[in-house]
């Protein structure tokens, strides 16, 4: 069977879990902005947690079914209806052949994931189906779909509804206090630029995307200039700016920069952080490397006991 894209959204594209081993020759790993809702759907729907899954942002996709399938979304809410009629995030669906999905309006967060049994069929470059659109590889033949595009996918209907528990949903706000580590060039700044960090609150501005949030709010400053030899940086990376302002780092990161280190958003807070848009405001909450160890522990335990206890009551 397969979905058929009747409005192609602002910018829909297939993700799984991302591209790995490849950063040393500097391709980056792409994936979800939001990894626990994609890991999250996908377990509910009994998939393996990488799976591809759909990505869309607001306006998002009118999808078509050829035949009857489960689905499941989650991450942003943009009040899905199927054929006018509402149906929740974070709960597995039925859809009925020529039935057609829809997406009313933004309610909370940028970024919502799809997800049906067997995962959305894709090609995949260097192991992984992630949508690479500076290479243009990956996905739906490295781009964002259009109109008339088909996803191949799996004919299948759940039998027992699968819903998701609450400790598995992200904190998602618009104005969140993200839980940041040290970054390498911390000890770089000045007593006045740290304290800025770690009080001020800093908004997203309109130059964001999936590659960097740039932010805009109190100058942070080092103590010195310092040229600085490129550097590894991951999903997550706060790199000072030369004018005092930060960017950080998302899914479609570069592998490496010159530009100071002074800060890493925490693992288990990167969701909240991956639903965030233009005008969203963002303040820092320095933790230890324990705290943060501690945080994606718990999150993973949660997991693992959803895909226990999905497994226990399905059956399959």
């Amino acid at each position: 069977m397969s979905l058929v894209i009747r409005k192609p959204g602002i910018l829909t594209t297939v993700q799984d879990l991302g591209r790995f081993g490849s950063r040393s020759l500097g391709v980056n790993p792409n994936g979800p902005m939001d990894v626990t809702a994609a890991r999250a759907i996908n377990i509910a729907l009994g998939n393996d947690e990488n799976a591809a899954v759909l990505e869309m942002h607001f306006p998002a996709p009118e999808i078509e079914f050829s035949n009857d399938t489960a689905f499941c979304i989650g991450g942003a809410d943009f009040a899905p209806e199927l054929d006018g009629k509402p149906v929740p995030n974070w709960t597995t669906q039925v859809a009925r052949k020529d039935q057609r999905l829809r997406f009313r309006t933004r309610v909370l967060g940028n970024r919502s994931y799809f997800a049906v049994p067997g995962g959305c069929s894709s090609s995949e470059w260097l192991g992984s189906a992630s949508t690479n659109l500076l290479a243009s590889v990956g996905g739906n033949d490295g781009r964002a779909f259009e109109s008339g595009d088909t996803i191949d996918c799996m004919s299948s209907c759940l039998e027992k509804t699968v819903c998701i528990g609450r400790s598995l949903i992200p904190n998602y706000s618009s104005f969140p206090a993200l839980r940041v580590i040290r970054g390498a060039e911390f000890e770089l700044l000045t007593a006045i630029g740290e304290r800025a960090f770690q009080t001020e609150m800093f908004r997203l501005t309109a130059d964001s995307n999936r590659m960097g949030f740039r932010l805009k709010g109190e100058s942070v400053h080092l103590l010195h200039p310092k040229e600085l030899v490129s550097a590894a940086t991951t999903f997550g990376t706060i790199q000072l700016l030369p004018d005092g302002q930060m960017i950080i780092l998302m899914a479609d990161h570069q592998t490496a920069g010159g530009y100071p280190r002074i800060g890493n958003i925490i693992s288990a807070d990167l969701p909240v952080a991956g639903q965030l848009g233009s005008g969203d405001r963002i303040s820092f909450k320095l933790v230890s490397t324990i705290e943060a160890e501690t945080a994606q522990l718990a999150l993973e335990r949660d997991l693992r006991f959803f895909k226990v206890g999905r497994r226990l009551t399905v059956g399959c």
